[in-house]
This record gives C-alpha cells, structure tokens and sequence, in this order.
C-alpha cells in the first residue's frame, strides 16, 4: 500500500504540473514496478499480448470514425434537427444545446469534442437571444458530459477493456443515467429560464413547423443514422462492438466525403491524424496500466485496499459514498479516458469485493467521472467549457453549481444505491446476471 501511495502521489503530481497524461502513467507504473523490486523483463511482454486483444481493436476505429464525423460539419445539422422540435419553447434553445451534446458525443464519444463542436455554435446563439453568457456557458459544460454517457462513449469502451468487462453491457449501463441527467437538466433550464427576459422564436404554423421538421430531419438523418447502426447491430447480434466500430468508420467517409461534403482530401486528413494521435496516447496509457495492474495483483493491493475501506466502516453505504468522493476527485483531476484507467486499476475490485456488479459499477463510474469532470476547482471540461464560451470563472460558476447540485449529483446518489438504474438494459437485452 506505500508502494502504491507513492506512486499515485507522483501521479498527481505530474498531472498537477501539466505533463502529458500518457508520460504520467509512464512514470507512475515504471516507479511503481522498481519500488516494488519486480522485474520489467517479465512485466513487459505480458502487457504487450495483453495489448493484442481484439476488443481493442475497436478504440481507434470508433476514434477515428468519430473525428471523421466530426469534421464533416454535421453540428449545424443536429442543431437544427432538436430546435426544429424545441425552438418556440421559452429555453428552448438550452434544452437544444442539452439534446445536441449527448447526440454529438453518440457520435463522437467524448464530452471535449462535444464541447468544440456544440459550445462554439450554441453559445453565441443562447447569448444572442438573452441568455446571461455565464449560463450558457456553464450549460454547454454541463451537458458535455452527458457524452461519457450516451453510448458508444470511449471512456466507457476504455473501463470495459481494461476491467475485462463486455463492452456492449458497459454501454447499456450508463443510458438510463444518461437520460435522466439530460431530463432534469431540461427541467432545470426551463425553470431558470422562467422569468428571464430572453427572446423566444416565434411560433408558426403547423403545416410550416411540419416542414421544417422534416427538412431538418432529413439533413440530420444520415448524422444519427450511425449510432442507430451501430448500437442496433450490436444489440441485435449481427456484429461484436470491434465490428460495429469498423462499420461505423466505413459509413463515416461516404457520408462526409459525398453526402453532407464536409470531408475532403486535407479534413480527412486532419482528422486521421488526430484520432491517430489520441489513439496512440490512449494505447500508451492503457500499456502502462496492464503494467501497473500485473504488479498489483502480485503485490495484492486490491485486497489491501479493500480491507483498508472496509476497517473505516463495515457500512457498505459508507464505502460506496467514499468510493464516489474518490471517482469525483479523479475526476477533477483528470480527463474521462484517464479517469476511466485510474477507476479500473484502483477502485473496480474494491467494489467487486463489496459485492457490487461489475456493470453497476462501469455506471457508478461514468456518472461520476462526468460530476467531476465538471466540478471546481479543477474540473477539465468546465474550463474548456469557459475558453470556448470567452466567460469568466464567476460568471459560469453559480449556475454550474445548480446543474451539478439539482441535476446530477441526484442521479449519481439514485446510479449508486439503485443497481437497476443501471442493470435494467443490460438484463433485458444480453441477458446479464
């Protein structure tokens, strides 16, 4: 356990000076194996074979399909589809802007793209119409994390492979938190925006509402055609998540490239380029962590660590409140895929010893890396949230309190101690124990 508490200390450290998380987790498990006296030589190879794993596979294509998405202009389009149903609502621009982020980040997977995608159109649309620009900040960040939980979501591919888990069941796990969470925060928006002197978009008729709807649909359709695609073959059985991410980057290049003409020869490959970038980060990570986790098994500290909580209180309540505070720290710390690695190499047998199902446990996982990934002081995706929207911290921080306070924290406190919240999906469609 003091092993590992060095270790983790240097980890924070390095990520509170700013060193590329890849090299973070470099350094945190190479210091962990030499305070340990293992020996590299054996520890290497087996973290490269577990590196060949076919599951895996499925990271760099779901990246790479999602960057691809991305950058064929697909944001205006989804906007549009949501306002042409929400629009003459008063706030309805904000529940858009809610339904926009977990759409984009079903297709993108992640609460940053979300952010740049989303944040640079709808925030200067909300402050146009009267939102206070600290609100419409704090409500593209907020909402952002909505994309850790809308499936297919890379962190959650990420705590699946890494955790041994099905990738499927993890994604299942996070949808109806997902939903609630975009629900209240709908709720919360309307209400807030009750008596505030916003513009609200004037009211047509039917026949022309009707139209408008359909043309914003059939733009979009090909946009949410690829989650549909994708989770539907998952679910129906017709191909595993690795070749439901090699399906979806196959549909992405005609679609950008020809049909919504946002892709050409230098986007695409911009776009291969980055998600190659993310991807390598991510493999180095998830290296170190097999490297990490084989010394921890060896050195039993999961079931130290367990014992540890356990002789604070025997009360599973009380662990499972403390486990919370921790994910919601890492959170805080750092970034979801690098969240969801920490969660699984320290935290997963803890909760697996306590009795918690492994697939409760990814949901526990998602809702709270997202409350993090949200909360002052550090929260990652709040700052980008606030750089994006040109606000200052005062200006987003009373009202992201309220989303976090009214809107998700509630859901994380019913994910934790409702297992079904989180098992009910996984149970109906793969029949999950």
């Amino acid at each position: 356990m003091a092993t590992l508490s060095i270790s983790l200390l240097l980890i924070i450290t390095l990520l509170l000076i700013g060193m590329p998380v890849a090299y973070v987790f470099g350094v945190g498990a190479i210091s962990f194996v030499l305070l340990t006296g293992k020996s590299m030589s054996y520890l290497v190879p087996h973290a490269f074979w577990q590196l060949g794993s076919f599951a895996l596979l499925s990271l760099p294509l779901f990246i790479i399909a999602g960057a691809l998405m991305g950058a064929s202009r697909i944001s205006d389009r989804l906007v549009r589809f949501v306002n042409a149903f929400v629009g003459p609502i008063r706030g309805g621009l904000g529940a858009v802007t809610i339904v926009t982020c977990a759409l984009f980040g079903a297709i993108a997977g992640s609460g940053a793209s979300a952010i740049a995608a989303i944040g640079s159109i709808m925030i200067p649309k909300m402050t146009e119409q009267g939102y206070p620009r600290g609100y419409a900040t704090a409500l593209v960040g907020c909402s952002s994390v909505l994309a850790l939980l809308i499936p297919p979501s890379v962190p959650m591919i990420i705590f699946a492979l890494t955790g041994g888990l099905s990738v499927a069941a993890a994604f299942l796990s996070t949808i109806i938190p997902g939903v609630a969470i975009a629900l209240i925060y709908c709720l919360i928006n309307y209400l807030y925006l009750k008596r505030k002197d916003i513009k609200v978009e004037k009211k047509v008729s039917f026949p022309e509402r009707t139209k408008v709807i359909t043309l914003a649909s059939k733009e979009a359709s090909w946009a949410i055609l690829m989650p549909v695609i994708m989770l539907g073959g998952i679910y129906g059985g017709i191909f595993t998540p690795t070749e439901a991410a090699a399906v979806a980057l196959v549909y992405t290049l005609p679609v950008g490239f020809f049909i919504y003409k946002g892709l050409n020869m230098q986007t695409a490959g911009k776009a291969i380029l980055h998600g190659a970038i993310s991807t390598g980060s991510i493999i180095a990570m998830i290296f170190f962590l097999f490297v990490m986790s084989r010394v921890m098994i060896m050195e039993q500290v999961p079931q130290q660590l367990s014992d540890f909580m356990i002789g604070l209180s025997d009360n599973k309540i009380i662990i499972l409140l403390l486990i919370n505070v921790i994910l919601i720290g890492i959170g805080m710390l750092v970034d979801d895929v690098s969240g969801s690695i920490l969660a699984s190499i320290i935290l997963m047998p803890v909760a697996m010893n306590l009795g918690v199902h492994p697939i409760h446990f990814a949901a526990i996982v998602g809702t709270n890396l997202g409350l993090g990934n949200i909360t002052p002081p550090c929260a990652p995706l709040l700052y980008m949230a606030g750089s994006v929207g040109k606000a200052q911290f005062n200006e987003y921080l009373k009202p992201t309190l309220m989303f976090i306070v009214l809107g998700h924290l509630p859901v994380v406190l019913a994910v934790t101690f409702i297992p079904d919240l989180a098992l009910f999906l996984p149970r109906l469609l793969m029949n999950i124990q």
